[in-house]
């Protein structure tokens, strides 16, 4: 075997730092890197394994998750940035098998943003976003509670979206109501009950 070239090192040391956040801002930048990589399906969150562009797997959920719950920031509310990051990754997705992990992801990151936005607790990252807290003990469940401009960011956030995310529509359904979301995503809302 081998001794590790220089380049591959410093390639390697560079993804660390990279994907390694010190902050929301840095944490919101990893999450673009991610983006980038599933895209093109290439780059430092692909290196090691077969991913297709337009495609979203288990691996790149795995990286978003690890990025929002570094020590770093894990206990600090989800900013704005990183909301739109994951965002932009859905969008990108056109193919989907990370059996909903990045979805419930998704849904958990925007309600602990909307609820801190509002001035309500939430707890820690590791706590909120783990796929073994229900979001339901936590998250606020009346658009009372939510600042209206917070409301509006995340209607404006959800109009003209193509993959449609079960948990968060239903989430922005009851927080908002279902006028604000687009007609194509109202069929799914009557099936609230199977989510």
């Amino acid at each position: 075997m081998s001794a590790p070239t220089a380049k591959t090192t410093e390639a390697s040391a560079e993804t660390s730092s990279v994907l390694q956040p010190s902050c929301r801002r840095t944490a919101a930048h990893a999450l673009t890197i991610v983006r980038d990589g599933v895209i093109t399906g290439e780059g430092p969150t692909t290196r090691g394994r077969i991913h297709f562009s337009r495609a979203l797997d288990a691996d790149d959920a795995a990286w978003c998750a690890r990025i929002l719950t570094v020590s770093a920031v894990e206990h600090q509310p989800v900013s704005r940035a990183e909301v739109e990051a994951l965002f932009e990754i859905s969008d990108a997705a056109a193919e989907r098998t990370d059996d909903g992990r990045f979805d419930d992801l998704l849904a958990k990151a925007v309600a602990h943003h909307a609820a801190s936005e509002s001035g309500l607790p939430v707890p820690p990252r590791t706590v909120a976003l783990s796929p073994d807290t229900d979001i339901e003990s936590w998250a606020p469940t009346q658009a009372a509670k939510i600042d209206t401009k917070v409301l509006e960011w995340l209607a404006s956030q959800m109009r003209g979206k193509r993959c449609i995310n079960h948990r968060l529509t239903a989430l922005v359904a009851t927080l908002i109501g279902a006028a604000a979301l687009p007609l194509a995503q109202l069929p799914g809302m009557l099936d609230m009950g199977m989510l």
